[in-house]
């Protein structure tokens, strides 16, 4: 999560590119995004020989050994003059990683990129700018920089996308265990958020026990050159955020995913029962539409509404057996005034095996959106199979809820939440006035199958007694009578300087 400090300076930089000539918004957040990313590609070049030093092998270096490949690495070039950093840049660093990976889907996606900073100085103040803001702050990835500076748009709102922070990613892959060799997809990728929180969970939580076929997968490269299908895929409308998606896989050591350009609820997309696991937060705005829209989405809810449409497709996608862990507006969980709202939920709850529901506040999305979202944990079955669905209510995620987002240790779930989905069954004996519980299918069936935490929670209500009016009243008679009483002394004192 971007803080305050990390803000100003990447705010600094944008003012030195608006100096520089580089007024196009747009343009100022993609020169800028490669620049980030030429820096943290020395970083993890870096780490890769801190780990041989250790006898930690198995990476391939990124720059080749050469003096002309070294003198393409930030660490290199960062202290040039201007000049000959801006032609180094131009003629060696950009064309090169444009074709890092060959063939794969980060080349693919730099094909068409351009570096248009055409003043030295304005680079060498850009690269100045990054080198103090990538050396001090802890930037997880580039999307988390990418945001706040689309941010300055209003572009993401106007579409409904927001990024999801890091803690609550890493709380939903927790939470569906993605495992080594499984197919992990995010249809709405944005820039690849979701499988990068997952191939950090598989290479802490499985790393050291990884198999040669395994690691293969994960990076999608074999190392015999044999084809291998990619563990990791993600679809994406917008370009940029698709390039930003495949520079922050690599960084990940994810060299060659499946990232490609697809509209994800159209009828290009043919993708059905291939993935092991589903993450995402799809787009919560907007209708497409219906003659555009998968005739078998349409099949499960008929609807042009994206939220709708892109849980049908998770259903779509998945394998029997696999698992899907996606945000939804609250809408989606009791909206009764469209016929395809209850149409998903009776998909979910009746063929599907949905296993929990986690109400998040509303503040999770801020600054950006105060909208109020909730996760829902599925599996598919397509032969039902829910039997009891745990409801959280989350009061906290570590953060304050309002625009500030500052860190607050005090109010935080997410460990609650964690600990009590690794143990479902003690919460068979949990009372509905607390903030989790276990919901019978009957009875959401009986409710129609409403899915919002209030519907099941029993309200506590305490008996408050209060004066009778008659003392009430004296009570504001006499607070009247001394604030007249006051109000008297101030202007006998004003009246007294006022005579002087």
């Amino acid at each position: 999560m971007i803080t305050g400090a990390t803000k100003t300076k990447v705010d600094e930089i944008w003012q030195r590119m608006w100096e520089g000539g580089i007024t196009n918004p747009l343009e100022v957040i993609t020169q800028l995004t490669y620049l980030m990313f030429m820096r943290q590609l020395d970083d993890r070049e870096l780490e890769i020989e801190r780990n041989e030093a250790l006898g930690i092998g198995g990476q391939r270096h990124l720059f080749p050994a050469t003096p002309e490949g070294q003198r393409m690495r930030w660490s290199h070039f960062k202290d040039y003059k201007a000049d000959v950093m801006h032609q180094l840049i131009t003629d060696e660093v950009f064309p090169f990683i444009r074709e890092l990976g060959d063939s794969t889907a980060f080349s693919s996606t730099m094909r068409d990129a351009t570096f248009t900073i055409q003043s030295p100085k304005t680079l060498e103040r850009a690269v100045t700018g990054i080198d103090g803001l990538l050396s001090t702050c802890d930037i997880a990835d580039l999307g988390d920089l990418y945001e706040y500076m689309l941010s300055k748009l209003e572009t993401s709102k106007m579409n409904g996308q927001f990024r999801t922070p890091r803690h609550i990613r890493e709380m939903m892959v927790s939470m569906v265990n993605p495992r080594p060799g499984e197919r992990v997809c995010d249809p709405a990728c944005g820039t690849a958020g979701f499988l990068i929180s997952a191939a950090e969970y598989i290479r802490s939580e499985y790393g050291n026990e990884m198999n040669d076929a395994e690691w293969a997968a994960f990076t999608g490269v074999a190392a015999d050159g044999e084809p291998v299908i990619p563990q990791f895929s993600g679809f994406e409308t917008d370009s940029t955020m698709l390039r930003i998606s495949a520079m922050n896989l690599l960084l990940h050591s994810v060299d060659a995913p499946d990232v490609r350009y697809l509209d994800s609820v159209s009828k290009q997309n043919t993708v059905n029962s291939t993935y092991d696991v589903m993450l995402a937060n799809p787009p919560f705005k907007g209708s497409v539409d219906a003659e555009d829209v998968d005739d078998g989405l349409l099949a499960i809810c008929d609807s042009r509404k994206t939220e709708l449409l892109f849980v049908a497709l998770f259903i779509r996608m998945l394998r029997l057996g696999g698992r899907c862990a996606c945000i939804v507006p609250n809408g989606v969980l009791s909206n009764e005034s469209a016929r395809a709202y209850g149409q998903l939920r009776r998909e979910l709850v009746d063929n599907q095996r949905l296993q929990a529901v986690i109400h998040m506040p509303s503040g999770v999305f801020r600054p950006y959106s105060g909208v109020s979202t909730a996760i829902l944990l599925f599996t598919k079955s397509d032969a039902g199979g829910t039997d009891d669905v745990w409801m959280y209510r989350m009061d906290g995620d570590g953060f304050t809820l309002d625009d500030r987002r500052s860190p607050d240790s005090e109010h935080d779930d997410i460990p609650d939440v964690l600990a009590r989905w690794s143990d479902l069954d003690a919460e068979r004996g949990r009372e509905r006035t607390e903030k989790s519980f276990l919901v019978p299918v009957q009875e959401i069936r009986d409710n129609g199958y409403d899915l919002s935490f209030n519907k099941y929670a029993k309200m506590v209500y305490s008996r408050v007694d209060y004066p009778p009016t008659e003392t009430i009243l004296l009570e504001i008679e006499a607070a009247n009578r001394r604030i007249a009483e006051g109000l008297a002394e101030l202007k006998q004192l004003l009246d007294g300087e006022t005579n002087a």
